[in-house]
């Protein structure tokens, strides 16, 4: 299983960027997609999921009608599309794929929200 992020830098508050998240090693498009992130000095906070067929998704209070998960399945992909970003968005963040018990986190990208 391997999961690679990119999409990730700095950015003025504000402004928007686009996380992608390249999965391999298994069957994607059973598993449900999820986009975490951790500040310094924070606990690690679930930001989004989307369901194995796209067709649910779920947001934290903190990022909702800012941020819109997504997926193609055909990719192999997820995405995080951040809109309106603040410097409290300010952190690492992580893919990670869930079928049940089975869990697997990609290696992470800093997003910086700084004028």
């Amino acid at each position: 299983v391997q999961l690679v992020e990119s999409g990730g830098g700095l950015v003025q508050p504000g402004g928007s960027l686009r996380l992608s998240c390249a999965a391999s090693g298994f069957t994607f498009s059973s598993y449900v997609m999820s986009w975490y992130r951790q500040a310094p000095g924070k606990e690690r906070e679930l930001v989004a999921a989307i369901s194995s067929d796209g067709g649910s998704r779920n947001y934290a209070d903190s990022v909702k009608g800012r941020f819109t998960i997504s997926r193609d399945n055909a990719k192999n992909s997820v995405y995080l599309q951040m809109n309106s970003l603040k410097a409290e968005d300010t952190a690492v963040y992580y893919c990670k794929a869930r079928r049940g018990s089975l869990s697997s986190w990609g290696q992470g990208t800093q997003v910086t929200v700084s004028s």
